[in-house]
């Protein structure tokens, strides 16, 4: 209860001074007896470590306590974003950006300062800084690793195939953002003047 992040089993035996294999089935069977017991609180296994968690029965009153209001919900753009790292890490912004069709340098900066994405080396050819999801990002969606993402991989455009259309796509981009400014311009006149 006094870690900020999972802790894995290997250091828990280490600390404990115990094998691996015992704290490991300790873990195991607190967990299910929680559940069984029906206790307000879980011990899951997620990002490679174990952690307590608040039952989802109990959730709602836990969130009410501790977040009173305070909880921000990520954008439309910032979880769009976020799903192309996480299926395409790493990855360059200018790569999301052109998966995405917009710039996300914003959005980038806002889920690296919420410990989401974080940067992960850079990219040989053209030195420009990658990204991929963190082990936060993992936590806060439940899984234990990057294989338990669901399969939407296939539904996302080949990076050599944005690549090639991303030109293309942001000549169309500028052109439907013309046409949008000038059409708020005319849609503000005909606001302006009252129908009769």
């Amino acid at each position: 209860m006094v870690v900020d992040e999972p802790a894995g089993e290997a250091h828990l035996a280490s600390v404990l001074e115990r094998p691996r294999a015992e704290v490991a089935a300790a873990l195991r069977e607190l967990s299910a007896e929680y559940t069984a017991q029906g206790r307000g609180f879980d011990l899951r296994l997620v990002a490679g470590g174990w952690r307590f968690y608040s039952r989802a029965a109990c959730s709602r009153a836990v969130d009410r306590y501790v977040l009173d209001g305070q909880q921000a919900r990520l954008t439309q753009a910032a979880l769009e974003t976020l799903a192309v790292v996480a299926y395409r890490q790493p990855v360059s912004r200018s790569r999301v950006s052109a998966v995405r069709g917009v710039n996300c340098d914003g959005v980038m900066r806002t889920l690296v300062q919420r410990g989401l994405v974080e940067e992960a080396g850079s990219e040989p050819e053209t030195g420009a800084i990658l990204y991929r999801t963190t082990n936060y990002f993992l936590e806060r969606m439940g899984l234990r690793g990057l294989d338990e993402l669901p399969e939407l991989a296939p539904f996302l455009p080949e990076v050599d195939d944005v690549e090639a259309e991303s030109l293309e796509g942001t000549m169309i981009a500028e052109a439907v953002a013309a046409a949008a400014q000038a059409a708020d311009g005319s849609g503000e006149a005909g606001r302006a003047a009252p129908d009769r």
